[in-house]
């Protein structure tokens, strides 16, 4: 699949989507005691990343297929930092000088409940990473952890969130992953989902607003099997 490209530098998605777990502190106050016990035992202390490959990537207005006997597909709306120049133990107050621009991100999942080990089938699907409408460069940011996220499900407003209210700030985060893996232009690093993410069953169209990247549409559609 070829890597999305969007009209100014860095011109070309690299196809590296990551995605982090639990940078939500109400996503993670949701698992209250669950936290402490099997599997996870603890919380976590260093991010908990997984990978959209590119088979999930599509752009705006796409249609995505929702799998057969699937009651409803969870849209999380997601914060991308686009990386404009190879990352590498970064320290904080210089990582957001490393993202070339913000995009809006869907991170698509099957419902689940345990988050232990992110499971590829639940979260890998075709075109369960919808990305778009383009990357807006940083500049057009002025807080991008204080930036409102909406999503709107045929129109109407089903959940509202901001990219605040995070264990790790945008700039902390770039710098706690390039800590130990490598960054490079074209990835995009999610700043990760908020709790409360809705679920919407096939055959509606969703709409994600983030404050001044614009709007990010798909429809979900029932897969047909012959």
């Amino acid at each position: 699949m070829t890597p999305l490209a969007f009209d100014f530098a860095p011109w070309r998605l690299s196809g590296q989507v990551i995605g982090v777990l639990f940078n939500h502190r109400p996503a993670l106050a949701a698992l209250g005691d669950a936290v402490h016990q099997a599997p996870y035992k603890a919380p976590p202390k260093a991010p908990v990343l997984y990978l959209k490959p590119r088979n999930t990537q599509v752009g705006d207005g796409a249609t995505v297929i929702a799998p057969s006997g699937a009651a409803a597909v969870e849209v999380g709306a997601a914060l991308g930092l686009v990386i404009g120049r190879p990352t590498c133990r970064v320290p904080a107050d210089q990582a957001l000088a490393c993202v070339a621009g913000l995009v809006i991100v869907a991170d698509l999942s099957l419902p689940h409940d345990s988050f232990y080990r992110p499971s590829v089938r639940l979260k890998a699907r075709d075109g369960f990473c919808p990305i778009g409408p383009r990357v807006w460069p940083m500049p057009a940011a002025k807080a991008v952890d204080a930036l409102a996220v909406t999503v709107q499900i045929d129109g109407r407003r089903v959940h509202e969130t901001s990219t605040g209210d995070r264990f790790r700030s945008a700039a902390q985060l770039v710098a706690d992953v390039s800590a130990f893996m490598t960054l490079s232009p074209g990835d995009v690093l999610m700043l990760g989902v908020s709790a409360g993410a809705p679920q919407v069953a096939a055959g509606h169209e969703v709409t994600i607003t983030i404050e001044g990247l614009g709007e990010l549409r798909f429809r979900l559609q029932a897969e047909v099997i012959v």
